[in-house]
């Protein structure tokens, strides 16, 4: 069955990707069918693989696709307001992929109880918070096309199924706005369990604060010299693979060679 919700997803956001990239850029009936058809089933078999009678099941092909789900929902969300359907291109065959992940690999990590309330609170900020900076990530791939694009006139007709630089920018540091505040809140909350664990997730916590302090100074050079297109862009993708060694790169040493439990 979850194999099943996985793979009919997978199809779903395949369909929806192609249809973002050859559909006109106004609203098409068949992707707001396709994108939260994929949604769906995708949350589905994500339930599947997560909760068991022991807690949650959070492997590292678990928490890959919950983060891609996370950001084809926020697209999704963000496209009822502004024509962002393009992004598409990028983010639903990651969603696709990762849709599939645990269903093949099946999971790698021991289930984490949930009885701490304070642990329930920190995943949760923590997912959301990755959410957001995984879109974000996807937006700063959008204006760095959008870029190299508009500096090539013969792809000027490729620019033009794109959302316009000045929407992609506005929406990219709002997305880092928000993210950078969950990601405070995240930071604080694992603080607080760090304590408990006798420094268990300790690399996790530095490589997170090492991202944090990327994405200020990406927000404070934005406020205080205006920084945008290129400059913008390194900043944010650099925070975002910090992020990523963060949540997987501490996962492969903590889970899978000490086989301590992740979260």
């Amino acid at each position: 069955m979850t194999w099943t919700l996985s793979i009919l997803a997978a199809l779903l956001y395949f369909f929806a990707a192609w249809r973002a990239a050859n559909a006109p850029p106004a609203r098409d009936p068949a992707l707001a069918i396709a994108v939260p058809g994929a949604i769906v089933l995708h949350a589905a078999a994500l339930l599947h693989h997560l909760l068991s009678p022991a807690g949650l099941s959070m492997g590292l092909g678990e928490a890959a696709s919950l983060l891609a789900w996370l950001s084809a929902l926020m697209l999704w969300i963000f496209c009822l307001r502004e024509p962002l359907q393009a992004l598409g291109v990028v983010n639903y065959p990651f969603a696709a992929l990762c849709a599939l992940w645990p269903a093949f690999a099946g999971s790698s990590g021991r289930p984490i109880p949930l009885d701490d309330w304070r642990l329930g609170i920190h995943i949760m900020l923590s997912l959301l918070s990755a959410g957001l900076l995984t879109l974000a990530a996807i937006h700063a791939i959008a204006i760095a096309i959008l870029d190299h694009v508009l500096h090539r006139p013969n792809s000027l007709h490729l620019a033009r199924r794109l959302p316009p630089l000045q929407t992609i920018e506005k929406l990219l540091f709002q997305l880092i706005f928000v993210g950078f505040f969950l990601l405070s809140l995240t930071l604080c909350s694992g603080l607080l369990i760090i304590a408990d664990r006798n420094g268990e997730h300790l690399a996790q916590i530095v490589l997170t604060a090492i991202a944090w302090l990327i994405f200020g100074v990406l927000l404070w050079g934005r406020r205080r010299y205006g920084w945008r297109g290129r400059t913008a862009i390194r900043w944010a993708l650099t925070g975002y693979v910090t992020l990523v060694a963060a949540y997987f790169g501490s996962k492969l040493l903590l889970g899978d060679l000490v086989h301590a439990p992740w979260s």
